[in-house]
């Protein structure tokens, strides 16, 4: 070690006698100004007072009157309470079309056909008698009142402005932002593309169930599900292909071929009410053949005897009947009893079966239970039933509401046809719906209902066989609508994928924003086949329509949301023309699609939300900044002003507090902040989750140097990225560097958003840049001080690590006085990084000779213990001692320097250049190599040069610049230096005051030193500046300093606010 660390007892010559020898404060001082002899008495007066603070921490006796010693303190450690109260509660968009369409062509019709679809036909008898009539109804009612309520949003939404083609993607997206509005535009697409493939499913079933079953590749359907389902695996990927080459081909064939298929529709549905009142007495066409209550199937109505042989050899194969069989009669029943026999009576409750239950009247467990596991010919359930998975099947038969507002380019009068046309449309095709559950349940028998594949009439579609004149009206009008529903779907979902690529908000989707030669988004109509081949795979309408039933119901659950934010936010933009909304109805609409979405299936609704998750995430972090005026924008600012004022209610708990940080940034010449590695340190910190803001001030005028400030701006905003630093940063022009500081601290924030705790760099050239360097740096530390904020001053900060390493070893925390436990919060908001997560924590305070060293350390751990923080801990001994003639000489040497520059009277522009020189010939041959030079890195190449110049260094001229070559002034103002530097040594005595403080630095960082050398960080008070507003005991304070953290490499100096940040209660 150092000889100068070395702390022995002086000799007596040596050390003077505080007591007898009274100049030793201030003496000095009264023999160039004599107006300074009052300060010599405010000296003496302050000795003292503070003739009991003990030599070894005499450089923090102004702390001590308001921050307990760690001796002191560490008392009541065991005891410790939280001492402060709770807080008191790319490619242009290709012009539209011009407007030429109305309500009923543009919006009604192209509604009514996406609406009404394949599950009309083929779902819904089965839906009614399994659910029963009322049931059945409130499944129809529930999915009306759902599509309704969307629809009166979607009316608000649409008629808040001119809506461009993109239906309810460009909606949402403008509404609710990029990141909803992407997540949504994709749900919507993949819903539009598996709804093609329920679409073309549908039609196959249509096809080889009812109209040619001898297609069947794979054997007898009806006997085996899996061969029915393979079935419609193969020929609905033969029909894809040749739908999908269709939609590439000839577009306008499809959209020909949408007018054949509404007229198809509309007739089908016509036929079906007509043959209800036809066959008002029933009709002979349909019976069935019952075994008791069981309903059974390929039992020719000839055969339906239970004397026959067909059925004897099925029941009794051995001789030996089966019990149900022997117990019961085999009888014909009526299939279409029509709305006069009162067979509604029997269809008004429900009968949900689970999987394998036989299909019987009524709910007695011997008709419907599998007793034996044979089949035999009777029917049975393929799926569980339940409320809730009727609505997922029936959901897609309401949708298609956005079908008007996806024509909105093409309408005359948008803002007018798209709301009467929709609703008017759902208002139709319900009144359809919930009027044919009740038609159905008042002609149909309950067995043939809940028949799905009508196997007991031979493989009829019921709706076929009520309608009139004949049931291949129903057929052929249903597979076509059902085909031309398919191509409407192929048609508009690579568009709409198409438009969310051209918006490029999600990036990996850019390949498909590109068309054809022949404008058509044939990538994106490549990606939607193979999406719509993954839904046919599954090759069962029961499982596609629950499925799609979740990317429509998020799809329209967000319309509701965004209706209900924009009335609740009362942005002033929002000003639809359609005025009968109200933002409850929106959160009903809201709560339904969310109740509706869990109820008919939790996997299925938690895969959709998954998905709109892992989207919205996606775009958060990687997609484009889109400023569209949404209003999430709108609700985070309301939310922002909503939780400011509750903050602004009182001051934060202890148990809330973190660390809001303020970094003051000094910038280069080039704009350019000096010390990269301070925004490191605070991302490093940043694991409290606090607020960081990045201030920098430039020294001018702000009107004139607008732009440079803006460019500053930029550049911090750049270092805060490239560092990851979370928060906000701004530049501040002002005339004076500490007055614009002192403006930043003390205005910076929001309410409870207010920085606490400032971030500093050390002012590494203070000795060579003269006062003002000292002056700013002071003045900020006591403006820091006078707001109650916490402040850090990171000294060795380019030896820093960066964020992005991690490093081993030792933190050590030297723990003088109490702080308000800022000291033992910050290593541990450390160590939540990465970068310093594998250090471990050494804690070290000072004990004096009258402390009792093992009980401090016992309580010590107690107190840490109750922190729930890790740390050793060690209680280093400081006894008292003289003050060493080392002491001494580096007092001397500090008032010297002062006093020379006093006396010489130089102007700001020398003073820089004589700092240094008197710096060099002072400490050249005392000053022993520390372990790191703290040495400003942007200014080495200067001190270089400067080196290299001495004869020029030494010969300033001290009157003026206009002098600067004469050399006779110059040799006399060297000869009259060197004289006052003479005079000084022979005359002065180091001040008292100063002495004591000195003695403290060194004998502090003699112990730090030995203990910390190795530390990959030590953590200390910084002493409180001096309360003198005078150049002489600023420059001492900054020497101190010096002194204090000498030989040690990463030093991080804190003081606290005045307030605790940290407590052991939960």
């Amino acid at each position: 070690m150092p000889d100068r660390f070395q702390v022995t007892k002086a000799d007596e010559d040596t050390v003077l006698d505080y007591n007898q020898d009274e100049s030793a404060s201030g003496k000095l001082l009264g023999d160039i100004h004599d107006e300074t002899l009052d300060s010599g008495d405010i000296h003496r007066a302050e000795e003292n007072q503070k003739s009991n603070i003990d030599p070894n921490l005499y450089l923090y006796d102004d702390d001590l009157e308001t921050r307990p010693h760690i001796s002191t303190f560490i008392s009541s450690i065991a005891n410790y309470e939280n001492t402060i109260p709770a807080a008191t509660d790319p490619d242009a968009k290709p012009a539209a079309p011009s407007a030429r369409m109305g309500t009923l062509i543009g919006v009604f019709l192209p509604c009514i056909q996406n609406i009404f679809g394949v599950i009309l036909f083929i779902r819904l008898t089965w839906v009614v008698g399994t659910a029963g009539a009322v049931c059945g109804f409130l499944i129809v009612l529930t999915c009306c009142c759902v599509t309704m309520l969307t629809a009166i949003s979607m009316s608000a939404i649409a008629t808040n402005g001119v809506v461009p083609a993109g239906g309810s993607y460009f909606m949402i997206s403008r509404s609710l932002g990029p990141e909803f509005g992407g997540a949504v535009g994709m749900l919507f697409y993949t819903g539009t593309t598996l709804a093609a493939a329920m679409y073309i499913v549908g039609a196959v079933e249509i096809v080889l169930t009812y109209m040619a079953p001898w297609a069947s590749i794979f054997g007898d359907f009806t006997k085996d599900a899996d061969a029915m389902y393979n079935n419609f695996r193969v020929y609905g990927t033969l029909l894809l292909i040749f739908m999908g080459l269709i939609v590439f081909v000839g577009v306008k064939f499809v959209n020909k071929f949408a007018t054949v298929a509404l007229a198809c529709v509309i007739l089908s549905i016509i036929a079906v009410y007509v043959g209800i009142f036809d066959n008002i007495h029933g009709n002979e066409k349909l019976y069935m053949c019952v075994l008791g209550k069981r309903l059974l199937k390929d039992i020719p109505l000839d055969n339906c005897t239970k004397e026959d042989p067909f059925i004897r050899d099925i029941y009794c194969p051995d001789g030996k009947c089966e019990e149900y069989f022997l117990a019961n009669n085999v009888t014909k029943v009526k299939g279409i009893k029509g709305l006069a026999s009162g067979v509604f009576y029997d269809n008004i409750f429900p009968s949900f079966l689970e999987k394998g239950q036989f299909i019987s009247y009524g709910k007695n467990a011997i008709d419907i239970e599998n007793t034996n596991g044979q089949s035999y010919n009777q029917i049975m359930a393929d799926i569980t039933t339940s409320f809730t998975l009727l609505i997922g099947i029936f959901f897609p038969s309401v949708t298609g509401i956005m079908a008007g507002s996806n024509r909105s380019g093409d309408l005359a009068d948008a803002q007018k046809s798209i709301p009467i046309g929709t609703i008017c449309a759902i208002l139709t095709t319900s009144t359809v719906y919930l009027s044919s559950v009740m038609f159905f349940a008042g002609t149909v028998d309950n067995l043939l209902l809940r028949d799905k594949f009508g196997q007991s009439i031979g493989g009829k579609l019921v709706v076929a066989n009520i309608a009139w004149p004949n049931q291949w009206v129903i057929l052929i009008g249903s597979f076509l609508s059902t085909l031309g529903a398919g191509l409407q779907s192929l048609t508009g979902a690579p568009r709409l994928l198409q438009a969310i690529a051209r918006d490029e908000i999600i990036p990996f989707l850019a390949p498909f924003a590109k068309s054809s030669s022949r404008g058509e988004p044939t990538r994106a109509l490549l990606l939607t086949v193979v999406i719509c081949q993954c839904g046919i795979l599954l090759g069962n309408v029961d499982l596609l329509a629950p499925l799609l039933s979740m990317f429509f119901l998020m799809c329209y659950g967000f319309v509701n949301l965004a209706c209900a934010v924009q009335t609740l936010l009362r942005t002033p933009n929002w000003r639809p023309r359609f005025k009968f909304y109200h933002w409850s109805l929106s959160l009903i609409g809201l709560t339904l699609c969310i109740s509706v979405m869990i109820m008919t299936s939790w996997y299925f609704a938690l895969i959709a939300m998954g998905m709109a998750i892992i989207i919205y995430k996606y775009i958060e972090y990687r997609g484009a900044e889109k400023e569209w005026g949404d209003g999430i924008r709108g609700m985070a600012l309301t939310a922002a002003r909503y939780s400011l004022l509750r903050l602004e209610e009182g001051p934060p708990h202890t148990k809330n507090w973190r660390p809001q940080i303020l970094v003051l940034s000094k910038l280069n010449d080039n704009l350019l902040p000096k010390y990269r590695k301070i925004f490191s340190f605070a991302t490093q910190l940043k694991a409290g989750k606090g607020l960081t803001i990045c201030v920098s001030v430039i020294k001018g005028d702000h009107t004139k140097i607008t732009n440079k400030a803006v460019d500053a701006k930029s550049t911090l905003r750049k270092y805060m990225t490239d560092e990851k630093v979370k928060g906000f940063c701004d530049v501040l022009v002002s005339q004076q560097i500490g007055e614009g500081l002192s403006s930043v601290i003390q205005t910076i924030g929001l309410g409870g958003m207010k920085p606490n705790t400032v971030i500093i760099g050390w002012p590494y050239s203070w000795r060579q840049e003269g006062r003002n360097s000292w002056k700013t740096f002071i003045q900020t530390v006591r403006t820091v001080a006078a707001c109650h904020m916490a402040l850090m001053v990171p000294k060795g900060i380019n030896f820093y690590p960066e964020s992005n390493h991690k490093i081993g070893g030792n933190i050590d925390i030297w723990w003088i006085v109490h702080d308000g436990g800022l000291l033992m919060l910050l290593p541990f908001l450390l160590k939540q990084h990465r970068t310093w997560r594998n250090c471990k924590l050494r804690i070290f305070t000072v004990a004096q000779i009258e402390d009792n060293s093992i009980q401090m350390k016992k309580d010590l751990k107690t107190f840490l213990y109750h922190l729930r923080i890790e740390a050793d801990v060690e209680v280093v001994e400081m006894n008292n001692s003289d003050i060493s003639a080392y002491t001494y000489e580096r007092t001397l040497m500090m008032e010297q320097r002062n006093q020379m520059l006093r006396a010489l009277g130089l102007n700001k522009k020398e003073n820089s250049k004589v700092v240094q020189t008197i710096v060099d010939h002072h400490y050249d041959a005392t000053k022993t190599a520390s372990k790191v030079r703290f040495a400003d890195p942007t200014i080495e190449e200067i001190q270089h040069h400067d080196s290299q110049n001495d004869e020029k260094r030494n010969s300033i001229d001290l009157d003026g610049p206009e002098n600067a070559d004469t050399p006779e002034t110059t040799s006399n103002k060297d000869e009259s230096t060197e004289k006052a530097d003479g005079d000084f040594k022979s005359s002065v005595k180091p001040d008292e005051f100063n002495v004591r403080r000195m003695h403290t630095a060194i004998k502090l960082n003699e112990v730090i030193v030995e203990k910390s050398q190795d530390a990959q960080l030590v953590i200390m008070n910084l002493p409180g500046p001096p309360r003198e507003v005078r150049a002489e005991r600023e420059s001492n304070y900054m020497e101190f300093l010096e002194v204090l953290t000498e030989g040690l490499e990463k030093v991080l100096m804190v003081r606290g606010g005045g307030r605790e940040v940290i407590t052991i209660y939960s």
